[in-house]
């Protein structure tokens, strides 16, 4: 990060660089990445990665330089592969406009972010809306048992053609996947939109144990059995009833 900071902090259009991700939750390993995040002037958004990547260059020669599909307005991304630095070990670059309505700051979902510079003490968290937070995943709900509600099923559609391939694939995505959903609404609500990650650390050891043991399907049968289970547990956490047997 030094050779970042080097580069990034004399820059008049940067005003602030900081980490988040494990750091910023004390979950950081052996294993952990870097999420990194510069705040800049609205129309810097690439001068400013190209100087990101010079300065990595610096540490090491790239690998690899993957750019995410666009998925959130006013910011750039990059994930950087260094050929002298473990495979693990990805730079994941975000810059940010200064104008942004968001900096991705806040504790209450982002936990506390590491500054390295912060100009002026510009840039702040947002204040954490918590009834938008709580709109939003009541919505998300509905939704998640519209769509368990109607295709469900479908694994069992599968299994009833000797589909395994589509059947498993279907277990994993909606029936699963459902399910993880609801269990974070009840006990990560903060983040129940944060898919499978840090979902060993909030989830409690029984909760996630089973879902383990559910996420692991070794045969036809198991799968049969599985499914079973999976549905039932989503039908107790959601509140939705059985329509047919």
């Amino acid at each position: 990060m030094d050779a970042l900071v080097r580069a990034l902090e004399p820059l008049p259009f940067v005003h602030a660089f900081y980490e988040g991700g494990a750091i910023a939750h004390g979950r950081l390993d052996e294993w952990s990445d870097i999420d990194g995040y510069a705040v800049v002037e609205d129309d810097k958004l690439d001068a400013t990665m190209d100087v990101i990547r010079s300065a990595l260059r610096t540490v090491s020669p790239l690998e690899q330089e993957y750019v995410p599909d666009p998925h959130w307005p006013g910011l750039a991304q990059s994930f950087f592969r260094l050929e002298r630095a473990s495979e693990f070990l990805a730079v994941d670059m975000a810059v940010i406009k200064v104008s942004s309505d968001t900096y991705f700051l806040e504790p209450e979902v982002h936990g506390q972010s590491v500054f390295h510079f912060n100009k002026g003490g510009r840039v702040k968290a947002k204040p954490f809306d918590a009834a938008s937070h709580a709109k939003a995943m009541e919505a998300r709900r509905q939704r998640i048992v519209d769509r368990f509600r109607i295709f469900n099923c479908f694994v069992q559609k599968e299994v009833n053609r000797g589909h395994w391939i589509e059947a498993v694939d279907l277990y994993q995505r909606v029936t699963l996947g459902s399910l993880l959903e609801i269990l974070r609404m009840r006990h990560a609500p903060v983040h129940y939109d944060f898919g499978t990650r840090y979902v060993h650390d909030e989830l409690p050891d029984e909760v996630a144990r089973k879902f383990v043991r559910l996420s692991f399907v070794g045969s036809p049968e198991e799968l049969r059995s599985k499914y079973r289970q999976a549905t039932e547990w989503f039908e107790r956490e959601s509140g939705l009833k059985k329509v047919t047997e």
